[in-house]
């Protein structure tokens, strides 16, 4: 039988390292679907959900390099959108396949079309329609290249019609060029950055995800500057580990001692960090920022000296260049703080909590004791987030996978599935919020259909933790965050997954040993306390107003109980701000 356009989408993806299509097949994808089917090279996972299915593709990218996605017509296009979003912001390299109505109905109407070009705009880098055949193979070769150099989404739209016509030949490379360039700034940028760092006495280094490859050269570095080391929760799994200088992270999420050190520096080098939160970052110093891609310099801090270079090309030639510092007062000051700031932390893992307020703290030090030392965690945005910021501990060998970027719910169980699938033999733990995994709960499915041996600690704290803080530390009334929730073990149960509930803390370690020797999928639904805060590293007077103010208002309107709650689960945080 002649090869048709669906075999050699095939055949070209099984050349570029895709392994697995994500997607729910029907309507346009049939004919995919079945050169898949038919080549026995590449496997398709049949996800309930195509969000699930991007998200799945985007962890299995940030872990291996490339993965592939699909949805049909219409609807299976819309889903996909925000595990897109959230793989685009992430830089994971993601091709998608937008499969469309025939191409003899653009443009009528037609049922389930949609317009792919105005749809995929603001999430890829590669976003076009292939209509002939012959333009068909020369597409998609742009589009693998697009996804793999440009660090992104690439988006291929492919009419119905079109997958089943006689491929034709391309004319131009089919290959993958892959070539990794050295990129360091003019020896003359090095030479004034290492007299720069010379004039300095209290320096920290900042890092991002783009020095994740420069782990020994960021400790040799701050070793010679006597400098601390503070990173992004992006980087943390890669920069904590073995670093003797290092204070922790900083942000929304991250500790005390690492905005302290940043904010009594009097030099600030930012390596590779596209990080956010610019008001976490002083203006009151000297700002130094090395990134790949030179527009982003100075769009998050004040610099004053702004290099393009990749961290581990520019720091291996910046070393030699570098004398060591004789004075180390400012970095033993600044690791006494951050011993301060741990033995805190510590006193809410000893807290272990009640019944069915289990501190979430607790069971996050247990999980970081229990996974194995290249584990690889995936969390939800919000409350999960936090716990696995500061609780999980960097080796060497582990990864933590999040929506960082994008920000978005019900990310964690997804990304699971991409991970375990990519890198089988290796233990994934999922950290899920009660209300992530309630949005893509069909997905358990997924799971349970591959026997995926993912291990989902729920963090049942029966309310959207995140967005309930956010509302008392803007001085509301947290209103409509409650969730009501299905027993999570009993539904993972139903859906052939080994379930459990711990609902004491002296349940927690000996059912997580259990889950986690389990030979298959488990979740462990934990009832946690839905009054946990995670306070931020630096609190500002108009947060610690704007609580008080919520805490009237739900006494006002009758609520005292809760307010009783939050003060009896949260002492030693308000402890510390008096």
């Amino acid at each position: 039988m002649a090869k048709n356009v669906a075999d050699q989408l095939v055949e070209m993806l099984v050349s570029a390292g895709i392994k697995r299509i994500y997607a729910v097949t029907g309507d346009s994808l049939n004919e995919v679907n079945d050169a898949v089917r038919r080549s026995g090279k590449i496997q398709w996972i049949h996800v309930r959900h195509e969000e699930a299915g991007a998200y799945a593709a985007a962890a299995e990218a940030e872990l291996t390099g490339l993965a592939c996605c699909a949805g049909s017509s219409g609807p299976g296009h819309v889903h996909l959108i925000n595990g897109l979003y959230d793989a685009h912001k992430a830089g994971a390299p993601v091709i998608a396949i937008a499969s469309t109505i025939a191409s003899t109905e653009y443009g009528t109407g037609y049922f389930q079309e949609t317009n792919t070009i105005k749809l995929f705009d603001d999430c890829s880098y590669y976003n076009q329609v292939a209509s002939t055949a012959k333009q068909f193979p020369r597409m998609l070769q742009g589009a693998i290249q697009a996804a793999l150099h440009r660090k992104g989404v690439a988006v291929l739209g492919v009419p119905g019609d079109l997958t089943g016509m006689d491929a034709e030949d391309i004319l131009t490379a089919k290959q993958n060029f892959n070539p990794v360039p050295v990129i360091r700034p003019s020896m003359e940028d090095l030479q004034l950055l290492a007299s720069t760092l010379a004039e300095r006495k209290k320096i920290t280094l900042f890092c991002g995800i783009g020095a994740a490859g420069a782990h020994d050269e960021v400790v040799a570095l701050a070793n010679k500057l006597h400098a601390t080391v503070a990173y992004s929760f992006r980087a943390k799994m890669d920069i904590q580990y073995d670093n003797p200088n290092e204070v922790g992270m900083t942000g929304l999420l991250g500790l005390p001692s690492a905005y302290h050190s940043m904010h009594e520096s009097d030099l600030i080098f930012l390596l590779g960090t596209d990080f956010p939160y610019a008001n976490f970052i002083p203006g009151d110093c000297t700002i130094v920022q090395l990134d790949t891609k030179p527009e982003r310099i100075g769009r998050r801090a004040k610099v004053d000296i702004g290099l393009c270079g990749a961290v581990k090309d520019t720091l291996e030639a910046l070393l030699p260049l570098v004398d060591q510092k004789d004075d180390d007062s400012f970095l033993r000051e600044q690791l006494e703080l951050y011993a301060e700031v741990k033995a805190k932390m510590k006193t809410y893992v000893d807290d272990t909590g009640e019944t069915d307020n289990i501190h979430p703290e607790y069971v996050s030090s247990i999980i970081n004791e229990l996974a194995d030392d290249d584990a690889i965690f995936t969390v939800d945005t919000g409350m999960s987030c936090v716990w696995g910021a500061r609780y999980i501990n960097a080796t060497g060998k582990r990864k933590m996978l999040g929506s960082f970027n994008h920000g978005s719910m019900a990310n964690a169980m997804p990304h699971a599935i991409g991970a375990a699938l990519s890198c089988p033999g290796r233990q994934v733990i999922a950290l899920c919020g009660d209300g992530g995994i309630s949005m893509l709960l069909g997905d358990l499915a997924t799971i349970a259909q591959y026997k995926l041996p993912v291990k989902l600690v729920v963090f049942n704290n029966r309310s959207l933790g995140m967005v309930k803080l956010e509302m008392e530390v803007a001085g509301l009334p947290n209103w409509q965050t409650d969730m009501f929730n299905p027993d999570f073990a009993l539904v993972a149960q139903a859906m052939g997954i080994q379930g459990y509930t711990v609902r004491d803390a002296g349940e927690v370690r000996p059912t997580l040993k259990a889950a986690f020797e389990h030979d298959g999928p488990a979740l462990i639904n934990i009832m946690t306390d839905p009054n946990a805060l995670a306070m931020p590293p630096k609190v500002e007077f108009e947060q610690v107003k704007g609580m008080a103010l919520s805490m009237a208002k739900l006494m006002l309107s009758g609520r005292m109980d809760e307010v009783k709650d939050t003060v009896k689960a949260n002492y030693k945080h308000l402890k510390d701000l008096l």
